[in-house]
């Protein structure tokens, strides 16, 4: 009989052939992925998605993206699309003004949560207000991440942060906004949802949510918004190895993930929609 050769490669010795690069995994629009980010941060993971979504969708030579102030912004120089550089909180309203000059372009701002719902709240709340047709990112990790690492309006109650280090008191410090639920309530918001990035299922599942937003602001339904929960064990006082277990266990069970309005349509947290279903997992 005819043994059959085994397909596995063998361990007790070195390799007949060495290994050798067939190919590039970085997505076209990722000139490096190379950082200065903090290891463990999920920053960089959630514009690598943000990316493919851009080139999957052909819009890469007609995307603008409007980045505000934080430890992202050292990410532009791996971005290769067009990009304005926008003042603390003042994203939405600069790529107001660029989508309605250029209405052909994909229009999308990069935020953190202590650019986007400390300094500039008003200014995305506005923005869903008026159905502004440009799709909003949130980089959420509950804490202001380059600037050492203290408390912002989305730290969850009994967050450690370096200036809450008995954790978030509500009664002291107020409870965490949470921006995505805020927004899916306004009528020009017609796409919001929550993902993360804390395993394989949240990244390819945020990935989806990106582009329904990217979807529906191509179709000229409104305005779109997209929150990222993301990792950032340097600002938690915890080890890089805890970063994903800590956001799913600690910001993940506060700022619940799923699709939170579609198409004009509320849906409950977590994304249990009868008429149409969650995000596919």
């Amino acid at each position: 009989m005819t043994r059959t050769p085994d397909p596995t490669l063998a361990t007790d010795r070195p390799p007949e052939q060495p290994a050798a690069k067939v190919g590039s995994f970085l997505p076209r629009l990722l000139a490096t992925a190379d950082h200065d980010l903090c290891p463990g941060c999920g920053e960089p993971v959630a514009l690598r998605i943000l990316l493919e979504v851009i080139e999957e969708l052909g819009c890469a030579q007609r995307c603008i993206g409007v980045v505000g102030i934080g430890c992202y912004t050292a990410l532009t120089a791996n971005m290769d699309v067009d990009l304005i550089q926008a003042l603390h909180g003042r994203a939405p309203s600069v790529a107001t003004g660029a989508k309605r000059m250029r209405p052909d372009t994909l229009l999308f701002t990069l935020q953190g949560d202590g650019d986007m719902v400390n300094e500039g709240l008003q200014e995305v709340i506005h923005a869903a207000a008026r159905g502004e047709a440009v799709t909003c990112v949130l980089l959420n990790n509950g804490v202001f991440g380059e600037t050492g690492g203290h408390m912002t309006a989305t730290t969850v109650v009994g967050q450690r942060t370096k200036n809450s280090l008995e954790g978030r008191d509500p009664a002291y410090h107020g409870h965490p906004i949470l921006i995505g639920d805020l927004l899916a309530q306004l009528g020009g918001t017609a796409y919001a949802a929550r993902g993360a990035v804390y395993s394989a299922a949240t990244v390819a599942r945020t990935k989806r949510m990106l582009r329904r937003a990217f979807e529906t602001q191509l179709a000229g339904k409104g305005f779109s918004f997209v929150e990222i929960l993301t990792m950032c064990p340097t600002g938690w006082f915890i080890s890089t190895a805890e970063g994903p277990s800590y956001l799913e266990r600690v910001l993940g069970s506060v700022h619940a993930i799923g699709e939170l309005k579609v198409d004009h349509q509320r849906v409950g947290v977590g994304g249990s929609r009868p008429e149409a279903g969650p995000v596919p997992e």
